[in-house]
Order: structure tokens, then sequence, then C-alpha cells
């Protein structure tokens, strides 16, 4: 079967078209061509070049009407002219021309009401193969009438020459042009661009469609319950999600429209730094052949050693999601019961769990904060707080309150709880306390999901104001559900409330211009 509608892409003298490959060929496309190397159980492994995470500060939208209206203008969606466009369409087309090209036709959204119908196009095997984990994959039925919404082209071989001409950042170009349904990609090989490009896409396209778009994790209990699971990279969303005792829906990116949940992609894209068979056995055993490893240390014998950060701290590896045995196959589910925000307080200075009023739940989500730990970047020797609206600041085309809204008005109609979980550290700052056990984090978040948290004795954090549980099983010292109990020195720990309170009030004065509404502040901490 060839695609539809080739004489549209606006390239020329295409040399072949390899059309939605299975993984077998993918993967012989791969060895031919020396783009990836395998390891010792056959499984893809690729570097992608300098670049190991995404160029945010290379990511534009075409400015022009009516789109330009809808769009939060700023630092994070930067404005291009059509002009600059149209000449970096053609430094891409120009790239791809003469090529033998993999196209791959797939869905964005797994809900049939709201799904969107994307193409990609691409010269590189691995990232053909990437696409196919990471997207929802059309059955040959559908794929006879397969009509795009929108196309995405990935020249990552074409630079910019001009980007100084043009007022750019760098030679790497991340272009979304919402007019013409199409974004273009060059100067960059990492496969999180492509991810992230779809994403930030859907995030425009559904809120204006009266659907949220969201930033988070999923899972299904065996009763039907949902549970949403948001977070910024490195607060657990992925492993706490995956749970033996209930369906993965999803590990990023999903939707909530008026049937229900639905996850937007068809795979999986975890970290694996230090992965550990032991305490993340799924995602330990859904790397086999069809996964894809990204910048990962291996020895001649293809041994991963899952500890080296030599070449990034953000190793990774998608995967199909029917490498987790535990998922929904319907990549689907009901209104949730309940939401979890992660947050990884490198302060120490959050509970491991509480609870969250309505008014809260808008005002941390809002927030959507974390911190960075000192010593992952030069300079930084004590934790750094990181906020992040809506816990996906760096994917939203649309203000953060638009979202917001839409979450307020979807909890006020399906009665959903909310609650706030600390994966970070316990009896100290990063440097003095310990991480969070997962076990006891796990032991938490069963809490939530078989309802014994609301029968627990709550008292409240001061600053806060957090409703904090006394008691709950399974968690190995319910002294330190109290995060006071677990410093040392306590005016140490009211101290670094309070500073730490400080930051969340001074982030959320960027909200005071977006009228009653959004003033949610009275629910922050108040010092």
């Amino acid at each position: 079967m060839q695609p539809q509608g080739l004489d549209k892409l606006g390239i020329e003298n295409i040399a072949g078209v390899i059309y939605n490959p299975d993984y077998a060929r993918l993967s012989e496309d791969e060895k031919k061509r020396g783009e990836c190397q395998f390891t010792d159980n056959g499984t893809a492994m690729v570097d992608t070049g300098i670049f190991t995470g995404r160029s945010p500060k290379d990511k534009y939208f075409v400015e022009q009407p009516p789109s330009n209206e809808h769009i939060a203008w700023g630092s994070i969606n930067q404005p291009v002219t059509p002009e600059i466009y149209e000449e970096l369409r053609e430094t891409t087309m120009n790239q791809l021309s003469g090529k033998e090209l993999y196209i791959i036709d797939a869905y964005a959204g797994a809900s049939p009401a709201s799904r969107k119908a994307i193409r990609f196009v691409t010269e590189i095997a691995w990232q053909a193969h990437f696409i196919e984990n990471m997207f929802i994959m059309p059955s040959e039925e559908e794929l006879e009438n397969f009509e795009p919404d929108f196309v995405l082209y990935n020249a990552c071989k074409a630079t910019n020459p001009k980007f100084k001409e043009h007022g750019l950042n760098s030679e790497v170009y991340v272009v979304f042009n919402i007019e013409r349904n199409e974004a273009i990609i060059g100067g960059t090989w990492y496969g999180g661009e492509i991810k992230k490009g779809i994403f930030t896409m859907m995030n425009y396209w559904l809120p204006l469609e009266g659907k949220l778009s969201m930033h988070c994790s999923a899972n299904i209990g065996k009763e039907g319950d949902v549970c949403l699971f948001f977070g910024l990279s490195g607060t657990g969303k992925t492993t706490l999600s995956t749970d033996p005792n209930r369906a993965l829906i999803g590990d990023d990116e999903h939707g909530w429209d008026e049937h229900g949940v639905f996850n937007f992609e068809g795979g999986c894209y975890a970290k694996v730094i230090n992965l550990d068979a032991e305490s993340e056995p799924e995602i330990f055993n859904a790397i086999r052949p069809g996964a894809l490893l990204e910048n990962v240390v291996a020895d001649e014998a293809g041994h991963v050693d899952y500890s080296d950060a030599s070449k990034t701290e953000n190793t990774r590896v998608s995967y199909p999601i029917e490498h987790i045995e535990n998922h929904e196959c319907t990549l689907m589910g009901g209104h949730p019961k309940n939401i979890i925000f992660l947050t990884a307080d490198a302060f120490g200075v959050l509970p491991p769990v509480s609870k969250l009023s309505k008014e809260q739940a808008m005002y941390y989500f809002l927030s959507g904060y974390t911190a960075k730990v000192a010593g992952t970047e030069r300079g930084i020797t004590e934790p750094v707080a990181t906020f992040s609206a809506c816990f996906g600041e760096a994917f939203l085309p649309l203000h953060p309150t638009v979202y917001a809204k839409l979450l307020g008005d979807k909890i006020d109609e399906h009665e959903v709880n909310v609650y706030l979980v600390n994966t970070g550290w316990t009896g100290g700052p990063y440097g003095v306390g310990k991480r969070m056990s997962i076990k006891d984090t796990r032991a938490c978040i069963n809490g939530i999901l078989n309802g014994s948290i609301n029968e627990a004795e709550f008292e409240t954090l001061p600053v806060f104001d957090l409703q904090i549980p006394k008691s709950l099983q399974g968690v190995a010292d319910n002294s330190i559900l109290n995060p006071r109990n677990t410093w040392e020195d306590k005016i140490a720990y009211d101290e670094q409330l309070r500073k730490l309170a400080a930051m969340f009030i001074e982030n959320f004065e960027r909200y005071n211009d977006r009228g009653a509404e959004f003033d949610y502040s009275s629910a922050g901490p108040k010092l």
C-alpha cells in the first residue's frame, strides 16, 4: 500500500517511499544504514548526537491570523514571520528531495471523537521506528481512507545558516505553521522533538474544542476507576503509573473529553538512568526488540550500563505500550476518580501525601512545582525551585489559565479527589536528607487508590495549610507523613518551609492580572 496525497507534500524527486513499515523492516534498515547498535537482547540503540534533549529556544510559531490571537506569546511560544517560515520550509524540502523517505501515517489520540490524523515524513529509519513506537498505528482499513489533519517534516540533517539574519536562536529550527497544518524540524536528531511537537499541537487544538489536554500518566483499576498522575520529569510519573495491579492507559500525554480520559500515544518514553530490574520490573522488561534506546552506554557485547550518564542524564527508551503486560488495550478510560500531582521537593519540606481542596488543586496545578537538585547543572549548589504551569508549560501554546479552567470545570462536574504527593526528599534537603523510598510513595498512592486515606485522621501543615494523614497502611514509619518530624533540626525545617513558601508566592504573582476567576492565591501558602 502507498500513501495518498504524495503530490501535496511539496517534495520534489522522492526516490522511494517506505510506508508504515513493520519492525522487522525497520530493524533491517537500521542495521544496513548503520544508524543503530543493538543490545545483547536485540534492542536497538541510537545516539542522537549533540542534542540529547529538546531545544526549547529553537521552537517557533508562525505569527499569522487567526491562530496568532490564541497563542500565549513569550519565551516559550516565540513568533516567526511567514516569510522566514517559507525559507526554512524550502531548506527542509531541499534536504528531503531526492531521498528514499519513510512516511508514517498515525493517530494522536485514542478517542475517535478527539483524535487527529498525523503524517510524519523522515529520511531516518530509527526516527520512523520512534514514531511507530510513540503514536497509534491505524488498521489497514483505516489507512485506505487516511487523510492527514497535520504533516510533520523531520529534516534533521538540514540546518539554517541564515539564523542570525533571521533573528533566530541557532541553526536548529522547530516551527509550527498552524494555518498550513504542518511543522518542520531541522538541525536536531532528538526523537523527543517529534513526540512533543505533536503534543504541543494537541494542546492547541483540544482546548479550543472544549476538551482538556494534559501532561500526565493514567491508569485504571479493576473496578474501572481511573487515576491521573501529573508531574514534571523526574517526579515518578512513569514509574508510579506502571502498576502491576492496575492497567496502564498511558505514561505521559492524555486528553479528557466528554467520554473520559484517553491516551494521545501508542507507546511510552521512559527515562532509564539508573534503571533497576527490581524496583521497575515492568519498564526493565519492556526493553526488548521493538523498543528503541537513546543515548545509553553499552559494552562491546551489547550489555547496557544504565548507571552510566556519561552521554546524558536523559537516557531514554521508547517502546510500544504492548510491551507493558498490564496495559489497557483501548488506551481509554472513564472520567477519573482521583488526580495526583507529583513533585520531587528537593528542599525536603513538603509532606509525602496531602489532600487538596478544589481551590488548592487549582493553585498547585497552575504552580506546577518541582525542584532541581544540586549538582545537576554547573553552579547549582542547593535545590532550585522549578515552576511549570499545568506541569507542562513548555508544551502549552495557550495561556495556562485556559487549561486550568477546563480542569476546574471537570473536577466539579465529576467530583474528582485531588492529592499532592512528594516523591522528593525527607529528613532534610538534598545533600542532607534522603530520597523518599518508592515503597513508602507506593503506600501513599495505594491509600489514595483504595480510598483508605479518606478514613485517616488529618493534621494541618503550617504555612502551606495542607491536610496530612496521621497514618497510612503500608508506610514503614507513619511519623514521616509529617515532614517536620523527620528533620533533626526543627528550626532549620521551619526556615526552609518559609523559604519555599515565598518562592510559591512570588511565582503565583504572574496570575494577578487574570481577574477574579483565577485568584487562587488564598489557597496557597501564607507568610
